[in-house]
């Protein structure tokens, strides 16, 4: 049983390449007992929106190149055919969430669950995020804002980008025609 208490429900929250990623990395290579005591985080689960996004974005290439059917999800710019779909990404991650609790009646006497993304205003922003989290996420929940400018997010996302793995985590980027209008306003 862990004696040092730690949060239920972190959002670590951002514009792309702000860092989120990196306080992700960097709390997964800290041994448990040090990050319970120094920073009140048990082990990690971590739900992020941008894994079920690219499946979506290989989802609808598979459709349209494979199968020579309509894409689903985006146009082949990869900007999203409905705003409400940046909603649909938030409920997922609320679902995901719960089947966790729902399996694990002690989830968090143990566990720290992070939940990652970014919301730019053109779609919504934060505020509009937020709203579509279950109640038990938001009760649980603290925030953790990494706050960058847009310059300095589009310098990390140029500097990060390794086109040979688009689908990766650490070194997935934006266009920055893309990162310009998702993103260079947030709440």
């Amino acid at each position: 049983m862990i004696l040092t208490p730690i949060f239920d429900v972190l959002l670590l929250l951002g514009r792309p390449a702000a860092g989120k990623s990196e306080i992700l990395e960097h709390l997964r290579n800290t041994e448990l007992k040090e990050r319970i005591e120094k920073f009140h985080i048990g082990r990690l689960d971590v739900i992020d929106d941008f894994p079920m996004l690219w499946a979506w974005f290989e989802e609808d290439d598979i459709l349209s190149r494979k199968f020579g059917k309509p894409r689903m999800h985006t146009d082949e710019n990869g900007y999203f055919f409905y705003p409400y779909l940046w909603d649909l990404l938030i409920e997922r991650i609320g679902l995901d969430y719960q089947k966790l609790v729902r399996d694990d009646p002690h989830y968090h006497e143990h566990t720290t669950a992070i939940i990652e993304f970014s919301r730019g205003s053109e779609h919504g922003g934060y505020w509009q995020a937020l709203e579509h989290l279950p109640d038990q996420i938001l009760d649980r929940a603290r925030i953790i804002y990494v706050q960058v400018s847009y310059e300095e997010s589009l310098r990390k996302n140029r500097l990060r980008f390794n086109p040979q793995r688009p689908d990766s985590i650490l070194e997935h980027g934006l266009e920055d025609e893309k990162l310009e209008r998702l993103y260079r306003l947030d709440d």
